[in-house]
């Protein structure tokens, strides 16, 4: 087996102290695996994606991404930052810099966090907008751009600081339905690269088809866990079987 790239152990989350949204959350993703978290709205699933690079900090727990390892109960800024390193976000709402063109929203962490020169920060993010059929948008400000078009530029942009992991929070759920597809398949080029990806998402079919392993999460916890044909083929688990008759329907 690949090398472990992430490591959970034991997470919680709770908010205002009574409102436990994750419970002892335990899992591993090895490199070049793509994994999709699905389940209902509001069993934890963004809340654990954010609790992996610490935007939002579990209540207690480890997380481990590339030998880095925080302990939600002894942990330093610093740890945070090499942490955060390793990873990189999409967001739902993308998120971009609106005073920026597409591609300086690209350079941006290259150079303010990762010290690249100007020159290589723009020569890579043109690289890297090419490589997400941008290119000819990098001098757009997100203003000019759409949705997808938007969320293309976040995409290049998370993989610009060479993240050991992206991690995509619902990357299509803000989007009208037209430019959905856009970005599923820049997604799916990625994942049919290598990239190690968690993605929480509720496009079924897409996981189906791009995810090496599915985690379903219901009320905080991973219910199932395992390929995309034993979760959406051959549920066992009660609750995964109504969720996917639900959505079905």
């Amino acid at each position: 087996m690949n090398e472990e790239l992430v490591k959970v152990e034991h997470l919680y989350k709770d908010f205002d102290n009574d409102t436990r949204v994750l419970k002892d959350i335990n899992f591993t993703i090895h490199k070049n695996e793509a994994v999709a978290i699905i389940g209902p709205s509001g069993t934890g699933k963004s809340t654990l994606l954010r609790c992996l690079n610490y935007l939002t900090e579990p209540t207690k727990g480890i997380v481990t991404v590339d030998g880095v390892s925080v302990d939600a109960e002894h942990h330093t800024k610093q740890d945070i930052v090499a942490l955060r390193k390793h990873s990189s976000m999409v967001f739902q709402q993308f998120n971009l810099f609106k005073n920026k063109t597409a591609i300086e929203n690209v350079m941006e962490a290259m150079i303010t966090v990762h010290g690249y020169s100007k020159t290589d920060a723009y020569n890579r993010a043109s690289e890297l907008l090419g490589k997400v059929g941008m290119l000819d948008r990098k001098d757009f400000y997100p203003s000019k751009l759409s949705g997808g078009q938007q969320q293309r530029v976040g995409i290049a942009r998370a993989m610009a600081v060479n993240p050991s992991v992206i991690l995509f929070d619902e990357p299509t759920s803000a989007l009208d339905p037209e430019w959905v597809k856009e970005v599923l398949e820049t997604i799916k080029a990625l994942a049919s690269e290598g990239v190690t990806m968690i993605l929480v998402t509720h496009e079924i079919p897409f996981a189906r088809e791009v995810a090496t392993r599915i985690i379903f999460m219901d009320d905080g916890q991973i219910a199932a866990d395992g390929t995309p044909e034993e979760i959406l083929d051959h549920p066992e688990h009660p609750r995964l079987r109504q969720f996917l008759n639900f959505i079905e329907h």
